[in-house]
């Protein structure tokens, strides 16, 4: 009598689970499906030719070489610092563990632009620091260390934030028995502690590059607009599409598009193997 009391109460009605089911893939097709191939349709309109001379061009190839140059500074870095984070915050009690995760929350509820714009002031000729760098002809704003430092501001949560309550719900107690039993702690760390995050790791590191090569706001401000030289690919998109080169802005923001739908399915890669381990 319970079971069936517990069975009815979790079974919903068919017409409600299609009333859902319908709500849900019109959110997708209204959000995600249409915009996504408006975009592939609006960059191939005019064939394939007109296309890949978008992205051929010198300006775009500089942007591809832009972000990838970003994202291959910005993400390792992420990354060491991501593994430290979560391992000092999961594995040890001491003074400003609390403060040391509001850190790390910090750009989540921190607009892009607002954090590009502290950059400006920390280095802008307005500063103390900004003329010293400037006597000594080192550049960091409108150049590639102010992008990459924005990029990393913005990115540095995800690694961290991934790895931090997997491994508060791991415990210590492996890496404590791989000590007793001599192991050191660089022992300890390959072969107790990093293949039990791998997945949670390789997750967090696919989200941080994500975000680290779909930035705008942030990069936006301390890049400086400078074509062939400081513009990302996000960056090269908005110029191109306020010079009304519809065809070519569609046809590099297909790029990031065609990095979004890797990006997602190594996620649902990485999810499936994260839940069978």
């Amino acid at each position: 009598m319970s079971a069936s009391l517990q069975k009815q109460t979790v079974t919903e009605p068919l017409w409600m689970k299609s009333l859902l089911i319908l709500i849900a893939v019109g959110f997708m097709t209204l959000l995600v499906i249409l915009p996504v191939w408006m975009i592939f349709a609006e960059a191939l309109k005019d064939g394939l030719t007109p296309y890949l001379h978008a992205l051929s061009e010198p300006d775009a190839i500089s942007a591809l070489k832009l972000t990838l140059l970003v994202s291959a500074i910005a993400v390792p870095l992420n990354l060491v610092f991501g593994i430290a984070a979560s391992w000092a915050i999961a594995k040890f009690e001491f003074r400003g563990k609390h403060l040391l995760i509001t850190l790390i929350d910090l750009p989540f509820s921190v607009s892009p632009v607002i954090s590009g714009l502290i950059y400006v002031l920390l280095f802008g000729t307005h500063s103390v620091l900004g003329n010293w760098l400037i006597a000594n002809g080192i550049s960091i704003l409108f150049a590639v260390p102010g992008i990459v430092l924005a990029t990393i501001f913005v990115t540095f949560p995800f690694v961290a934030r991934e790895l931090i309550p997997l491994m508060q719900e791991q415990g210590s107690d492996e890496e404590e028995a791989a000590v007793m039993l001599g192991a050191s702690g660089w022992q300890t760390f390959w072969r107790v502690t990093l293949p039990n995050i791998k997945w949670g790791l390789l997750y967090g590191v696919l989200l941080c590059n994500a975000r680290a090569m779909g930035e705008f706001g942030a990069v936006s401000v301390v890049s400086g607009h400078i074509r062939g030289l400081t513009n990302t690919i996000p960056l090269h998109v908005e110029v191109l599409y306020n010079e009304y080169n519809f065809l070519a802005a569609f046809a590099v923001a297909s790029l990031l598009t065609v990095l979004a739908l890797v990006t997602l399915v190594l996620k649902t890669i990485i999810e499936r193997r994260f839940s069978r381990d």
